[in-house]
């Protein structure tokens, strides 16, 4: 079993940053790569960035790319995605999770999900 919990979401204006992080707790060894989803009521969870806990191998969605950084430190256990430049668009719940499958773009592939944290990104 692996438990995740993610907080640092809010309330941001457009431009602004916000940075999410993911704890990890349990058997994390067994999963190695690490996502951040969103999803938009009513629409499937969408693929933002993934990162591998032993290599440190980054993913992005293309919608991301430039502005939203992840990364990991081992010691605590915990995955960070640093949000700039956010956009109105980029309002969502943002969950973290756990899956075998090397940075999948994939959220069938993930196994364990925090239960998200709100970003809500005004004009």
């Amino acid at each position: 079993q692996v438990q995740l919990v993610e907080s640092g979401g809010g309330l941001v204006q457009a431009g602004g940053s916000l940075r999410l992080s993911c704890a990890a707790s349990g058997r994390t060894f067994t999963h190695d790569t690490v996502g951040w989803f969103r999803r938009d009521l009513g629409k499937e969870r969408e693929f933002v960035s993934a990162i591998s806990w032993t290599r440190g191998n980054t993913n992005y969605a293309d919608s991301v790319k430039g502005r939203f950084t992840i990364s990991r430190d081992n010691a605590k256990n915990t995955v960070y995605l640093q949000m700039n430049s956010l956009k109105p668009e980029d309002t969502n719940v943002y969950y973290c999770a756990t899956g075998v499958k090397e940075l999948s773009p994939f959220f069938q592939e993930y196994e364990y999900w925090g239960q998200g944290t709100q970003v809500t990104v005004s004009s």
